[in-house]
């Protein structure tokens, strides 16, 4: 079986982000995240999954850098899409532009990482994305806070970058001891809509 694809947008967006909150801790982290890996997209699953290992050392830059790494991923890969697709998303109304988004974020989330895979659930005001293969959640400890903000961000920002107002929260974690993780996205500037749970996957 072939190993898991590391996307270069996960790669590139770390470096970014850790540039960005850390800049003083940016020498170290490169030793990982080198120039010549950034370049030809060859930066492998074990030097990522060291940096993020270290990124959970540095207390709360670790929530800052992972947040700003999915907004630098979502904005990139739309800046990428042709301008034919965004334009016609732009022009479905809110209900179908909605679920188009949340197509493109699924799309990114495998585009990071091959053994990573998003499934969303919407109704009404809320929409629920179950995440599956999350890079950032395997710990050998359970973690106390959720771990997978890299995926809600770049949910949230996809969203935003639509037009679809969204306020994302991680409301399950695979590294807190959860079965797997989860993101709870408030749409439309309304609160998040309690049979969620039970709207059909899309």
């Amino acid at each position: 079986m072939a190993e898991a694809r590391i996307g270069r947008v996960i790669v590139a967006s770390l470096h970014q982000a850790i540039a960005d909150v850390l800049p003083q801790r940016l020498e170290f982290y490169e030793n990982w995240l080198n120039s010549h890996g950034l370049r030809e997209g060859t930066i492998g699953l074990a030097p990522l999954l060291a940096v993020i290992s270290f990124l959970r050392t540095e207390g709360r830059a670790y929530e800052q850098v992972v947040a700003r790494a999915g907004e630098y991923a979502a904005d990139w890969s739309l800046a990428s899409m042709s301008p034919l697709r965004r334009k016609l998303i732009l022009m479905l109304p809110m209900w179908f532009r909605t679920r188009a988004a949340l197509g493109v974020a699924r799309g990114l989330v495998r585009e990071s990482y091959s053994a990573s895979k998003a499934v969303t659930r919407v109704r009404k005001s809320t929409a629920v994305v179950d995440l599956r293969g999350s890079l950032f959640c395997s710990v050998r400890e359970t973690a106390p806070a959720p771990l997978c903000g890299f995926y809600a961000a770049i949910v949230e920002r996809v969203l935003k970058l639509f037009q679809v107002p969204a306020e994302a929260q991680s409301t399950r974690c695979r590294a807190m001891g959860a079965p797997g993780c989860e993101v709870t996205l408030s749409l439309y500037g309304r609160r998040p809509d309690e049979t969620a749970g039970r709207a059909p996957l899309s």
